[in-house]
């Protein structure tokens, strides 16, 4: 009585393993219980599913064990005898064991099969659990609460230890080095604050309390507010429910509203601070006059669609001096002491440009002038040096008016008085020049009657010289003198008493001090696109451009235009003599820049 079970399975390639197993017994137990003869891992199969029984050398019988029937060549049934010789399939679940004998072992052959698929709940989970790590490892349980040690002592307790420790450290800035509290941080420190990136205490004074004002103004000490806080405060817009929620948790957690983090957020990278958001500006401008009824300051909101006109501070008075914030609009005439028409220097046919032309080889002129050639940027390229009369005008306007050995004698420009007195002296000091036929070794020849006139109107001049200098001093401060021309002249109160004075010229740096304008940005563009300077007849003209010549290219911060325009393009919220911020970064382009340093370089090199 022997039974030869040959199970077989196959690799992932397809190729059959069979392990053959031999049975010196009458009968064999079927089922999913690991304990039975022929071992079916298969939820479709019972426990102890069937019995197999040898009843003679090429008889079986076949048998339910649990009331489960079985099919045999394809007929279900609970019993069944199988002559071995004749051989018959047997299907339990998805395994099949087909009946055969052999002769030469004298033993019946049971190959079984898998040829369905099974439960996932049974072989497969088998295979699961077999090549899994659950076995060599501790539970879920004990491995979560071992994270969460892992994670405190890594994230908690070392970055306490690291800062308590640095605390305790006599020396400012730790050295360079990882630290565990370094993994708190949120980024690194933008490029203007690069240099304190070793130095967290500048900042965050005291462990757990939020970055307070005092950390920020004890660098910044320059830094003003933008404008009274009372009135700043009540320009704010009151807040909304969402917004008292968020400020009484604030409130609750130590963390006051209005510091200087709110705008200047830090820890957002190696790269320059970002710009403020126009929303940050219209929250107060957009209905400013609405929450401060005395204001002068107009409503804005943005600059393409609800912007008032530019209101540029003009000197519309000289003497007084006069200044006042004019709309472009009111066309505003600008009385700054000076005579000076724009057209006739800008002209291309008269006579300024020919002049232009025969003074090329000595000052660059072209075939005439230009607006460069007296306006020169200054070293920042925002604005212009101012025009002087030693560097601009006395190129073309000289002033001379004595020549002694070869030395050229001019008269003292913004100092009437010198003038005055110079020219006095010049009548009473020196003679008339001496003609030369009236000189000692001149050659005298018969009938030369002229010499004797010539000595007469010599000798006329050489008497009544001290006498000209009234004249030709009214003459220099009158329609046709060299001041006149120029400049507006006071005139003495007693003719032939008192003396003569010029109004005194001012020429603004900058006309819109509230906002910020930046040449250099501009180089694309010519003067006249934006300045109608060749048809400028007086200098009283206010040569602005009016705000509709921007908007041609600019616009809001979501407008479609050519360049995109917030508030911070043109207006600091900290406002000084620097450009804004925003200027700043787009010209240096992440290179860190001391503005104050900038503007006395600017100071510095227009003396």
């Amino acid at each position: 009585m022997t039974f030869i079970v040959r199970q077989i399975s196959r690799t992932a390639d397809g190729r059959e393993i069979i392990r053959p197993r031999e049975f010196a017994q009458a009968e064999l137990s079927i089922g999913r219980n690991t304990e039975c003869d022929i071992h079916l891992p298969d939820l479709a199969v019972t426990l102890r599913h069937a019995v197999i029984r040898q009843l003679g050398p090429s008889r079986a019988e076949i048998t339910a064990s649990a009331g489960l029937p079985f099919d045999v060549d394809g007929r279900s049934t609970e019993r069944a005898e199988i002559d071995a010789q004749r051989g018959a399939n047997i299907r339990i679940g998805a395994h099949v064991i087909a009946v055969s004998r052999e002769a030469e072992r004298d033993a019946i052959v049971l190959t079984v099969e898998r040829v369905g698929e099974v439960s996932d709940a049974s072989e497969a989970k088998d295979e699961a659990r077999a090549f899994s790590l659950a076995g060599s490892l501790p539970g879920k349980r004990t491995m979560a609460w071992s994270f969460i040690g892992l994670v405190l002592a890594v994230f908690l307790a070392w970055p306490l230890w690291s800062f308590y420790t640095n605390s305790q450290a006599a020396d400012r800035d730790r050295p360079i080095a990882f630290h565990a509290d370094e993994m708190w941080s949120s980024g690194k420190l933008s490029l203007v604050h690069a240099q304190l990136e070793n130095n967290c205490k500048a900042c965050h004074a005291q462990p757990g309390v939020a970055v307070r004002d005092t950390s920020c103004v004890a660098c910044h000490d320059a830094v003003h507010d933008h404008a009274d806080p009372r009135r700043l405060a009540a320009a704010m817009v009151q807040p909304g429910a969402g917004k008292q929620v968020q400020l009484a948790f604030k409130s609750a957690f130590n963390v006051p509203e209005g510091r200087c983090v709110d705008c200047h957020t830090e820890h957002e990278g190696a790269t320059a601070m970002p710009v403020t958001a126009q929303k940050f500006c219209s929250d107060c401008h957009a209905q400013l006059k609405e929450r401060l009824t005395d204001t002068t300051i107009l409503n804005a909101s943005d600059f393409g669609t609800d912007h008032p006109q530019f209101r540029p501070a003009v000197r519309t008075s000289a003497m007084p001096p006069v200044v006042q914030r004019l709309s472009l609009d009111a066309r505003p005439i600008e009385d700054n002491g000076l005579k000076f028409p724009h057209n006739v220097h800008l002209s291309k046919t008269n006579g300024v440009a020919r002049m232009a032309q025969t003074m090329q080889v000595d000052y660059g002129f072209g075939k005439s002038l230009a607006c460069a050639d007296c306006h020169v940027p200054d070293p920042s390229g925002t604005r212009f040096r101012p025009i002087t009369m030693d560097q601009n005008c006395q190129m073309c306007h000289s002033l001379a008016f004595d020549r002694i050995d070869g030395t050229v004698r001019t008269l003292r420009h913004g100092d009437p008085k010198q003038v005055v007195a110079d020219l006095r002296a010049f009548y009473r000091s020196t003679g008339p020049v001496r003609p030369i036929n009236l000189g000692g070794n001149a050659r005298r020849r018969p009938g030369d009657f002229a010499t004797q006139a010539t000595a007469a109107r010599f000798s006329f001049a050489s008497a009544t010289r001290t006498g000209r200098a009234d004249p030709a001093i009214r003459a220099t401060f009158s329609e046709g003198g060299v001041c006149f021309e120029c400049h507006k002249v006071i005139q003495p109160a007693q003719s032939g008493t008192g003396t003569f004075g010029i109004v005194p010229v001012k020429l603004p740096d900058r006309y819109m001090r509230k906002g910020w304008f930046d040449h250099a940005a501009h180089q694309t563009e010519t003067c006249e696109s934006c300045h109608a300077a060749p048809t400028s007849a007086i200098a009283g003209d206010l040569l602005l451009p009016k705000i509709e010549s921007c908007r041609a290219c600019h616009g809001g911060e979501t407008a479609h235009k050519e360049v995109k325009s917030s508030c911070a393009m043109c207006h600091d919220f900290h406002r000084d003599d620097a450009a804004p911020l925003m200027v700043r970064n787009t010209r240096e382009r992440g290179r860190r820049v001391d503005p104050s340093n900038e503007l006395k370089a600017i100071r510095r090199d227009e003396g």
